[in-house]
C-alpha cells in the first residue's frame, strides 16, 4: 500500500506508475532526493520508494522548496509529453497509420523492477517501445508478464550457476490492472490442444506507449496452466510451444478485446509467429480462402529475425504440432499438409515445423539486424527462395540501436550539454552535430570518464560486502567478486549471456602471457565478467563454471572479477564505467550485439572480432579489431587470443597509461571520442525506428491501405 501522499504533492503516484521516469533523469533524481538511502535499497524503484517510505519523509518533501522545484519541474516535462500533439511522426507522417504498430515479442526489457526479460532480444524490444514514445510513433507492445520473471544468480564456491525465482509483487511494481472496454474482459480464452487456457493481461506505461502482458496465473485455470506463462524461455520443448500459442494466438485475441487495431503488425523474432495465423484464421472465418487471406497479413506484416545459426530457430516436431493444432488446422481451411509446409523448409516429410520459416512465409517485410546479418541470413533462408540469386533473397537488415536517454550516463550527458548546448537528445541521430565533441576539452571528459569508473568499483566493492555479509561467503569468492579492483586501473568489461559461440574463456586461451599483462606494476589491467547461463544449458554452464574458477586463480591478484546476478541496472553501470567493451565471438554466429553500442556512447571503445554491428561500425579510430578471418574453431581460437595479447601489449595498454604532466591520456581520449561520435549518430534507436519507419511500416502501411 502506497502511503498516503500530501496534496501537494500527490500526482508522485501517477508519475511512479509510468517507466516514462525510468528514461528521464529529472524524474529519478526528484524520487532519488525523497530518501536516497531507501531509494537505493528499493533498486531504483519509485512505486516500491512510496511503499516504503515513512510519511513523515513525505510530509516534509511537500514543504520542501528544494524538492518542491525538482517536483514541479518533472512534472511539467512528464505533463508536456503525454499532451504533445506534434511529434517527429507526426509532423513527417501524418496520415500514415488509422492504427497503431501492434510489436510483438516474447520479452521486455524496460527497467531492473520489472524482470520479465533474459538478454539482448529484450533489451531491444524495451529500447525500441522507448523511443517509440519519443519519437511519437503510435505503438502498443504484447509480451507476457512472466510474475516469475527470469532468475536471480547466484555462484557457488565451486563456480556452479544456482539459480532462484522469486515472485513479482505486483504492488511494488510499476503494472497495472488493464482498463477492459465495456463487455471485454477480464479473461480471454485460448484454445490449447484439448483444453481451454484462460489468461488475464497487465498493463505497462512507458509514456504515450502501452505493453499489455500476458498471465496465466488465474484461479479458472489447472494448476498446470498457471505456470504456463510464470517464467521465461522453458526448456522443455511442449511447455514453450504452449507459451508461444499464449503469445500469439492470444495477443491477437488480446487487442481484439480491447477494441485495437493495428495497421501493422510486427514479429520480434519466431517466438511470436502464430500471431500470423490467428490473424489468418480471423480472415478465412470471414469466408476468404488461405491464400487470399495470407496475402492480406503480409501485406501489412513486419518480421525481424535475431538469429544467425540454425540451431537458434525455435522448431517444433510434427506429432506436437498435430496435437495442438488438428483442430485450430481445420479452421483455417488447409490440409495437415499444406499447414506444416507454412512451418516446413526442405520438404522432408518429417522435419520440424520451424517459427521462423512460418514468420518468413507470413510476412511482406523481414529483415535481420545487421548489415552481416542481413547477408547471413539471406543465405541460411535461400530456400525458401531456391529460384532468386542469394543476393535477391528478399531480407533486408536494420541495423539495430540502443535508446540513448536509457544508457547514456548522466554526467556524461551534462558534460556533452554544457558544451554542445540542449538539443543534444534532438539531434543524436545527426553525425553532423557529433563532430563538435572533438571541442570539448580533454581534462573535462576524461573527468567524467574517472567518475564513472569510480562509481564502477564502488558498485563493485558493495556487492562483494554485501556476499560477504548476507550470503556468507569465502575469502576467495569476495576477491573473485573483484573486492580488490583498481579505479586507476586499464578496465576491460566482457559482459554478455554465456555460451559457447561468444568465446568467453578466449582470453585465458595463454594464461602465463594474460597475467603478465593483467599483473604489470606499472600499467595494470583488470577484467570484469559478468553474465547469466540458460538453467536447462548444462554446456553454458560448465563454461561459466570453467572461466569462474580462472578468476580465482591466485596468480591474477585480484586482477579479474566475475560480478554474478546480472540485471539492467548493473548492466548500467558497466557499459557507463568500464574503460573497453570486449567482444570475441565465432565469426558470423552474433546477428548485432547492442551492448558494445551502449558502451561506446558512454566514450568505451570497442576491442572486438569484426561481428555484427562492428563491420559497420568500426573506422580505424574508435576501437580496435581482433583478428583477421574465420578458420577452424581451434586455429580461430589461437589466432584471436594471439591478436588480442597484441593489441594489449603493443596498442592498447601503452596508449591508456601514456599520460601529460596532470595525467590525462590524450591519445586515449581521442579514441574515446571518436567512439562517441562515430557510434551515437549511427547506432541510436532513433535511427533505427525512423529506418523502420521509412523502409518498412511505410509500404505496410500502404499496403494495408490498398487491401480497404
Amino acid at each position: 500500500m502506497i502511503s498516503e501522499l500530501p496534496e501537494r504533492i500527490s500526482r508522485l503516484q501517477e508519475m511512479a506508475g509510468n517507466l516514462w521516469w525510468s528514461w528521464h533523469s529529472n524524474a529519478r533524481q526528484m524520487f532519488a532526493s525523497l530518501d536516497f538511502p531507501l531509494w537505493q535499497l528499493t533498486g531504483q524503484n519509485p512505486v516500491r520508494l512510496l511503499h516504503d517510505i515513512t510519511p513523515s519523509r513525505l510530509q516534509a518533501a511537500a514543504k520542501d522548496p528544494a524538492f518542491l522545484a525538482r517536483y514541479d519541474a518533472a512534472m511539467a516535462s512528464f505533463d508536456a509529453d503525454m499532451s504533445v500533439r506534434e511529434s517527429w511522426f507526426t509532423q513527417k507522417y501524418p496520415d500514415l497509420l488509422h492504427g497503431p504498430v501492434a510489436y510483438f515479442s516474447a520479452e521486455f526489457a524496460l527497467h531492473a523492477s520489472l524482470p520479465i526479460y533474459a538478454g539482448g532480444l529484450g533489451v531491444l524490444a524495451g529500447d525500441t517501445c522507448k523511443e517509440a514514445c519519443d519519437l511519437g510513433l503510435p505503438l502498443v507492445g504484447v509480451g507476457f508478464m512472466y510474475p516469475q520473471g527470469y532468475f536471480q544468480q547466484h555462484i557457488s564456491a565451486d563456480g556452479w550457476q544456482e539459480e532462484a525465482y522469486h515472485q513479482l509483487d505486483f504492488q511494488q511494481s510499476p503494472v497495472h490492472p488493464v482498463p477492459w472496454p465495456e463487455g471485454q474482459g477480464p479473461l480471454i480464452s485460448v484454445p490449447i490442444a484439448d483444453r481451454t487456457v484462460r489468461f488475464s493481461a497487465w498493463q505497462v506505461l512507458l509514456g504515450r506507449v502501452r505493453l499489455y502482458l500476458i498471465d496465466t496465473n488465474v484461479e479458472e485455470n489447472a494448476p498446470r496452466d498457471r505456470l504456463l506463462s510464470a517464467r521465461l524461455y522453458a526448456a522443455d520443448r511442449e511447455h514453450r510451444l504452449q507459451q508461444e500459442i499464449l503469445l500469439g494466438i492470444g495477443g491477437v485475441r488480446l487487442l481484439r478485446a480491447l477494441g485495437i487495431s493495428p495497421s501493422i503488425w510486427h514479429a520480434n523474432e519466431g517466438h511470436t509467429a502464430f500471431m500470423f495465423l490467428e490473424r489468418a484464421r480471423e480472415e478465412v472465418a470471414k469466408g476468404t480462402t488461405f491464400t487470399e487471406a495470407a496475402r492480406r497479413i503480409q501485406a501489412n506484416s513486419v518480421f525481424t529475425t535475431h538469429t544467425p545459426v540454425p540451431a537458434g530457430h525455435d522448431a517444433f516436431s510434427r506429432d506436437l504440432m498435430d496435437k495442438y493444432f488438428g483442430n485450430y488446422r481445420e479452421s483455417l481451411g488447409i490440409s495437415r499438409d499444406d499447414f506444416l509446409a507454412l512451418g516446413g523448409t526442405n520438404g522432408a516429410t518429417d522435419e520440424d515445423f520451424n517459427m521462423t520459416a512460418l514468420s518468413l512465409k507470413m510476412s511482406g517485410y523481414r529483415c535481420g539486424v545487421s548489415q552481416l546479418h542481413g547477408e547471413v541470413t539471406r543465405r541460411m533462408w535461400h530456400i525458401l527462395w531456391p529460384d532468386v540469386r542469394e543476393n535477391k533473397v528478399p531480407i533486408c537488415h536494420v541495423t539495430n540501436g540502443v535508446h540513448v536517454p536509457t544508457w547514456l550516463a548522466p554526467e556524461l550527458y551534462r558534460l556533452l550539454e554544457k558544451h554542445m548546448g540542449p538539443d543534444l537528445l534532438k539531434k543524436q541521430d545527426d553525425p553532423r552535430f557529433w563532430k563538435a565533441i572533438d571541442d570539448i576539452p580533454d581534462e573535462e571528459f576524461w573527468a567524467v570518464r574517472q567518475a564513472l569508473k569510480n562509481k564502477l568499483v564502488y558498485i563493485i566493492d558493495q556487492r562483494a560486502r554485501r556476499l560477504w555479509a548476507d550470503h556468507g561467503v569465502t575469502a576467495e569468492q569476495v576477491i573473485a567478486a573483484g573486492s580488490l579492483f583498481d579505479s586507476g586501473a586499464l578496465t576491460i568489461g566482457f559482459v554478455r549471456r554465456f555460451a559457447e559461440y561468444k568465446r568467453p574463456a578466449l582470453v585465458f586461451y595463454d594464461l602465463e602471457r594474460l597475467k603478465r599483462i593483467l599483473t604489470d606494476r606499472w600499467r595494470p589491467v583488470q577484467i570484469i565478467f559478468a553474465g547469466k547461463s540458460h538453467p536447462a544449458d548444462l554446456a553454458s554452464k560448465h563454461l561459466l563454471q570453467q572461466v569462474y574458477n580462472l578468476v580465482k586463480d591466485r596468480g591474477f591478484r585480484g586482477h579479474v572479477a566475475f560480478i554474478e546476478n546480472y540485471d539492467m541496472r548493473c548492466a548500467r553501470y558497466l557499459v557507463q564505467g568500464v574503460d573497453i567493451w570486449l567482444n570475441n565471438p565465432r565469426r558470423h554466429q552474433e546477428a548485432s550485439g547492442t551492448s558494445g553500442m551502449k558502451a561506446a556512447i558512454n566514450g568505451v571503445p570497442h576491442l572486438s572480432v569484426l561481428d555484427g554491428w562492428w563491420p559497420e561500425g568500426f573506422n580505424g579510430k574508435n576501437g580496435w579489431t581482433i583478428g583477421e578471418k574465420e578458420t577452424s574453431p581451434d586455429a580461430e581460437d589461437a589466432a584471436d587470443a594471439g591478436s588480442l595479447y597484441q593489441l594489449l601489449e603493443e596498442k592498447i595498454v601503452p596508449l591508456y597509461y601514456e599520460r601529460d604532466r596532470q595525467g590525462v591520456p590524450h591519445g586515449w581520449i581521442k579514441v574515446a571520442k571518436s567512439a562517441v561520435n562515430s557510434v551515437m549518430p549511427a547506432f541510436c534507436a532513433r535511427r533505427m525506428l525512423k529506418e523502420y519507419v521509412s523502409r518498412m511500416y511505410c509500404p505496410a502501411a500502404a499496403g494495408q491501405c490498398a487491401l480497404d
